[in-house]
């Protein structure tokens, strides 16, 4: 009996010890989390590849018979104009074959103005005219032929453009086949690269493309998709697609690699940072403020862009996420917010709740 007071007392001060421990909890602070408005971005699915730059029109041209160089007329990488002469060759013997079906031919028209003059007297057949007229006509495909032998050893360029560096000399003999020069119209650059027939339905001419050379790696080269192939290559299983490119400082250069970018199916949607994105096996969930509490509401996720996700379904805009913090919440947890003046969308899309809260 005499131990009565002390048990009294000690039940006394454990029940007292727990009543401390549940102050102390209810008296710890909501968690601090950083909060931001989910807002509209613009998203695009982007396609990448590597294409070779080609001339807008070039063509190499060649002696079209083995004949010696009279004339070269142009310089190492110098402009050319539309049928400006680039070459001429040797044709002295075409030329007096010129001269000999010339003659044949004045003559041949002499004798055909005498028997028809004969013929109109009766003094000559219609037969023997119409044969004058063969004659004549012969001498006149003849001199033709010499002047078409003589046009082949002129060669002019077929369009203006930039001519290639010149690797023979006048006076050379050349054989038929032997290059002068390339002559190439870079105004534009067509730039093929391959994109696979899984993404082609996402590819279509018109579209804007942005190409990044080696040499000039700050300065992307923009263009528009002009045709894309109808055939797709049998090994690869890709399609060739062709964008053309504008060209007037002449930085790009047939033969160089570029790297594409296609920025296909361009769309606004509902965004937030990647911090705010939690995930459980194949689901996503974002915490949002509700009055106080962090709410875990189950998104569907697109795209990342950027620092941004896209969500599909799940969220409206102006909705408040938690971005920082997110690791020490739970379903229902009442939080504090910092910062959340940021964190708050535009009054015209701000809702009555989040106002209040």
């Amino acid at each position: 009996m005499r131990n009565l007071p002390i048990l009294v007392l000690s039940a006394a001060l454990t029940a007292g010890c727990g009543g401390c421990d549940a102050a102390q909890q209810k008296a710890r602070p909501a968690p601090l989390v950083t909060v931001v408005a989910a807002q509209s971005a613009r998203f695009v699915d982007r396609i990448e590849a590597v294409g070779t730059a080609r001339a807008n029109e070039q063509v190499t041209l060649t002696a079209p018979v083995t004949q010696r160089i009279v004339r070269l007329n142009f310089d190492d990488g110098a402009y050319v104009q539309r049928g400006q002469v680039i070459a001429v060759l040797e044709a002295g013997q075409q030329s007096a074959q010129l001269a000999q079906a010339n003659a044949r031919a004045v003559e041949a028209r002499q004798q055909l103005d005498r028997l028809e003059a004969l013929k109109a007297r009766g003094f000559a057949t219609r037969s023997a005219v119409d044969s004058q007229v063969a004659i004549a006509g012969q001498a006149r495909a003849q001199a033709a032929e010499a002047r078409a032998l003589i046009a082949d050893r002129v060669v002019r360029a077929p369009f203006g453009g930039w001519v290639s560096l010149r690797n023979i000399s006048a006076g050379a003999v050349v054989g038929a086949g032997t290059e002068f020069a390339t002559v190439s119209d870079i105004s534009r650059i067509k730039l093929d690269f391959a994109v696979p027939e899984t993404l082609l339905s996402r590819v279509q001419p018109g579209q804007t493309i942005v190409a990044t050379a080696a040499a000039y790696p700050d300065q992307p080269f923009r263009g528009t998709i002009g045709s894309v192939d109808p055939v797709l290559n049998p090994q690869t299983r890709a399609a060739t697609v062709r964008a053309l490119l504008a060209n007037g400082d002449r930085k790009l250069k047939p033969g160089m690699l570029l790297t594409v970018v296609i920025e296909a199916a361009a769309r606004t949607s509902i965004a937030v940072p990647e911090l705010a994105i939690t995930g459980e096996g194949e689901k996503s969930f974002v915490f949002v403020i509700d009055q106080g509490k962090a709410r875990r509401v189950v998104v569907q996720t697109g795209m990342r862009q950027n620092g941004l996700v896209e969500i599909v379904d799940g969220l409206s805009p102006g909705q408040r996420v938690v971005t920082e913090g997110v690791v020490k919440l739970t379903d229902g947890q009442a939080v504090r917010t910092g910062g959340t003046d940021n964190a708050r969308p535009k009054a015209a899309e701000q809702p009555r709740a989040d106002r209040a809260s």
